[in-house]
Order: C-alpha cells, then sequence, then structure tokens
C-alpha cells in the first residue's frame, strides 16, 4: 500500500475508547521510566555503603541503565513492528516492572547491576511507543494538545525525580526507590491491555519482511555502549588521560560510522538511517538532541550550585527546582493549544531565543551571595522557554514522515533527547571542573606577597581573628585558609557562570537554525504548507 493511502487510511481510523484516556494511561508509564533515569542518582552512596561497594563501583548502577536503555531506543519503532506495537509496549513495561522488584531485593551489586541492565532494557521501549501511540491516536490537529501531555512527562518527571530519590532514600530505604514501581507498573500494564490497540496499519505491517540483523545489532550495541560508557565516565578518569576511555572512543567513532553505512544499504533496517535525508526530520533530531544537553545541563547545574557552593541540602535544592516544574505543568497544556493556532517553527524560534536569553540572564545572576527566592525565579526563567519547544519540535519531526514511520520516528527523536542528555551531563561535570581549575590558577596568581590589597586583606583578617582571641600564630594560618577558600568557591563560580555562557551560546544557533525548518498547517498538525 502506498504512502498516501495509508496516511488516508490512518486519517480514518480511530481508536475505540476516547484518545485522552489512551494518553493517560501511555504517559503514565513514560513519566515512571523517566523518572527511574534520575532517582537513583542521590541513592548511590546508600547503595555503596549497603552492599559493600565503593562509590565509585556504584556510579555502574546509573551507567549499566543508560546503556541498555539508550541500546534498545532507536531500535524500538523496528521491534514493535516486528512483534506489534501493543505486544512490544507490554512486554517492555512487563520487563521493567519485574526488573523493578528484583533490584529492589537484589543481594549484591552485581545482581543489582545485572537487574539494572534489564531495567534499562524494558524502559527504552517506554517513552517512543507511548508518543507514537499518541501521534496515531490522535488527528492530525491534537497531536499538539497529545504531545504536550507526553511533554509533561519527559520534561518535569527529570526534575523531580532527584528529590523524590533523595526522600525516599532518606525516610526509608533506596531499596523503595525501585519498589515504588511496582503498584504504577502492573496498574498501567492491566489498563494498556484493555484501553489499548494497534491501527490497522500496523497489524497490517506486522512481521512483514522481518529479518533479524545480526551486524546492526552487534554494531549497535558496540556502539552506543562505548559512547555511553565514555560519556559517563570520561570526565571521572581524565577523558584522552585514560587508555580505557580512549578505547571507548575509537570503539564508538568506528562502530557508528560502520552502523550507518551498514543500515544505509539495508533494505529492511533496524535503524531507518535514511529519514535523515528529510531536513525537518534532521533538523529536528538536531534540536532535540541540543534540548536534552540544555534541559540536563540546567537541571544538574542549579542544584549542585546551590549545595556545593550555598551549601544547601538537597531537599532545599530540590525546592528551589520544583517552582519551575509547577511552571511547565501549567505551560504544557497551553503550549498545546498554541500549535493549533502558530506554526511549529516559529513557537520554536521563540523557545530558543527565551532559553538563551534566560542562559545569558544566569550568568548576571548567578553569584556567591543570590537568595533562595532569587534562585526560584532564575529557574523560572530557565524553564519557560523548555515548554515551547518540547511539543513544537517533535511536531515538526513528522512533517513529511509517512504514518508508517511513526513509531522509528518516536524511537529516533526520543534516542537524540536521551543522548542529549547524557551528553549534557557530562558537559557540566567537565566543564566546572576544567574552567574551575583556569580560573583557580588566574586567581591565585592575585594572591602573590607582592599584591598589596592581598596583604591588607590578610592582616586584617589576621588581625580580627587574633581580636577573637586566636592565637597570632594560628590566626595567620586561619586567614590564609579562609582566603584560600574563598578563591576556591569564587573560581567555582564563575565556572559555573562561563558554563551557563556556553549554553546561551547553544540555544541562540538553534534559535537561526529554527527558521529554516519547514511551514506546517497548524490546523492540520504536521501537515506542510506547499511552497
Amino acid at each position: 500500500m502506498s504512502s498516501a493511502a495509508l496516511s488516508i487510511e490512518q486519517d480514518a481510523w480511530r481508536p475505540k475508547y476516547n484518545p485522552w484516556l489512551v494518553a493517560v494511561v501511555v504517559a503514565l508509564a513514560a513519566f515512571m521510566e523517566v523518572l527511574d533515569t534520575s532517582i537513583a542518582n542521590v541513592a548511590l552512596p546508600y547503595m555503596a555503603g549497603n552492599l559493600g561497594a565503593s562509590n565509585d563501583q556504584s556510579t555502574w548502577v546509573l551507567t549499566s541503565y543508560l546503556v541498555s536503555n539508550a541500546i534498545i531506543l532507536p531500535i524500538s519503532g523496528w521491534l514493535a513492528g516486528a512483534w506489534g506495537r501493543k505486544r512490544f509496549f507490554m512486554g517492555c513495561l512487563g520487563i521493567f516492572t519485574v526488573s523493578s522488584l528484583l533490584c529492589g531485593i537484589a543481594p549484591s551489586l552485581g545482581f543489582l547491576l545485572i537487574f539494572r541492565v534489564l531495567q534499562g532494557a524494558g524502559g527504552g521501549g517506554l517513552q517512543p511507543m507511548a508518543q507514537a501511540i499518541l501521534a496515531d491516536s490522535f488527528p492530525p490537529q491534537q497531536r499538539g494538545l497529545a504531545f504536550a501531555l507526553y511533554g509533561i512527562t519527559a520534561i518535569l518527571a527529570p526534575t523531580i525525580g532527584p528529590t523524590l530519590g533523595g526522600w525516599i532514600t532518606f525516610n526509608y530505604s533506596w531499596r523503595w526507590i525501585f519498589f515504588i514501581n511496582l503498584p504504577v507498573g502492573v496498574v498501567t500494564w492491566f489498563l494498556l491491555r484493555r484501553f489499548v490497540e494497534d491501527p490497522p496499519y500496523l497489524k497490517r505491517l506486522r512481521g512483514a519482511g522481518v529479518k533479524l540483523d545480526y551486524v546492526g545489532i552487534a554494531l549497535l550495541i558496540l556502539g552506543i555502549g562505548a559512547l555511553q560508557v565514555l560519556l559517563d565516565k570520561g570526565q571521572e578518569d581524565d577523558w584522552f588521560g585514560s587508555s580505557f576511555i580512549t578505547t571507548m572512543v575509537v570503539l564508538a567513532t568506528v562502530c557508528l560510522i560502520s552502523l550507518v553505512i551498514w543500515e544505509s544499504l539495508q533494505k529492511a533496517p533496524i535503524i531507518d538511517v535514511r529519514m535523515f535525508k528529510n531536513f525537518n526530520f534532521a533538523s529536528s533530531s538536531l534540536m532535540m538532541f541540543t534540548l536534552g544537553i540544555l534541559l540536563f545541563s540546567s537541571l544538574v547545574l542549579m542544584p549542585q550550585f546551590l549545595q556545593t557552593l550555598l551549601g544547601y541540602t538537597s531537599e532545599l535544592a530540590g525546592l528551589a527546582l520544583s517552582a519551575g516544574g509547577l511552571v511547565l505543568l501549567l505551560e504544557m497544556p497551553l503550549i498545546g493549544q498554541m500549535t493549533t493556532k502558530f506554526q511549529a517553527r516559529y513557537m520554536v524560534a521563540f523557545g530558543w531565543l527565551a532559553l538563551s536569553v534566560a542562559m545569558y540572564y544566569s550568568t548576571k545572576r548567578i553569584d556567591l551571595q543570590i537568595s533562595f527566592s532569587a534562585a526560584v525565579w532564575l529557574r523560572i526563567a530557565q524553564v519557560i522557554g523548555l515548554g515551547f519547544l518540547f511539543v513544537p519540535i517533535t511536531l515538526a519531526a513528522y512533517i513529511g514522515i509517512s504514518p508508517e514511520k511513526n513509531n522509528s520516528v518516536a524511537g529516533i527523536i526520543n534516542f537524540m533527547r536521551n543522548m542529549g542528555s547524557s551528553v549534557g551531563t557530562s558537559f557540566v561535570t567537565t566543564s566546572i571542573a576544567r574552567r574551575s581549575q583556569f580560573h583557580h590558577a588566574r586567581l591565585v596568581d592575585k594572591t602573590g606577597v607582592d599584591n598589596p590589597s592581598f596583604l591588607n586583606s590578610a592582616n586584617d583578617l589576621t588581625q580580627h581573628l587574633a581580636n577573637q582571641g586566636v592565637g597570632k600564630h594560628e590566626a595567620q594560618i586561619q586567614a590564609y585558609a579562609r582566603i584560600y577558600q574563598s578563591l576556591q568557591a569564587q573560581a567555582a563560580s564563575l565556572a559555573y557562570i562561563d558554563t551557563f555562557m556556553i549554553l546561551a551560546v547553544g540555544a541562540a544557533i538553534m534559535f537561526c537554525l529554527a527558521f529554516l525548518l519547514k511551514k506546517n498547517n497548524p490546523g492540520a498538525g504536521a501537515a506542510m504548507i506547499a511552497e
């Protein structure tokens, strides 16, 4: 059947049950999975202590999940086509739920890592299948509203994950961050079985011409696995100063380039790389990758700054971020409505502009005297642009793509966002460390004995401590120690400013790219306007 006939058939088909009921069910599954990507972060020291492992070893709890998750994401469209989307979705949810139980009862770190690999593999299919189901369940003109609901799960879940994980771990046990998935997973599985169905074209295409591509799968596992490991461990192992990281870079580069070439030559590829010939899809993928970088960079930067330099607890830092989450919760449905009135590319351009301005504004507001209320408002400013990006970029990705590619579009778009989040997290940790060293060296140069201002400050502080009863020699030592501590904090603060500036420039570049996206008809979702 031709693409035009499939499109007509898809437009005529409607799900048996209210599509909003379907949307809530699949969004719940996606929310649970996205939450699990960040909820375990703060529990790592508790896991290490309870399981007799070092802190470095415990970080593999995150890496193992991300690696298996990243491998499944790009091939989820192929897997859904081979087994049926509903069946694949239910299978992923079942694996995710059962493995959550196994993670919670794991007797050792080795078993926990094995179960986290299973959990990541099961979770890898939940996000893209939820998005693909939404794309098929709603008529094109209502997709923006549906994607707004999905956007709440994709953006809000990582925001509340660390705070929720910290609260559960502190008040109960780290094992409960996995156990909370059980009731949600079981209920959602039965709801999926009852209310979700595959559209006619997917039933007809199911398993058609499916051939297991062993070469493609092997290249994918090696390439994505190596890429995820080097992003997660790069800064910790000093990047190219480590032979292990260098090996991972070479392995990832060779395997991923080979994967693209191999898949482009296959009649039924596990990853349809030919879709990147569509300019809108390629641009949307790049923007979603960049959105992942900026979203997770800011999610890491703000609480890290508040905790390491201002002494906030994890709960208080999470509270400072929560207002931004609330703004997104209120903003996303409005954005969904706006997609029916404004072209996606103009909304995307506004979102990147707002995000660039917010990141630049952050360079002016971030300092060691920032108040809690100022931090809250700063976070609100940082998230306003995110709502204008997620939904319109997702809509733009479908422009010019035939319905039978919906599963593949969802898989690759979510893969790009997830890889962006890994790159963003790695970028932040590396940037803060390297720029802190740079500013530390420059500030130290100004604290020599030949600097009168430094000597006056040191003498004044020494005299102040001596007046409080501290011995003269000890007062001098304490004065120099306090000045050095202040110097370190100033260097770190300047590093945060530099990082926010880089993010502002990145968003500005995406703002320019937004105007190259194809026009769409706002009243018809992803339908193009003839030019």
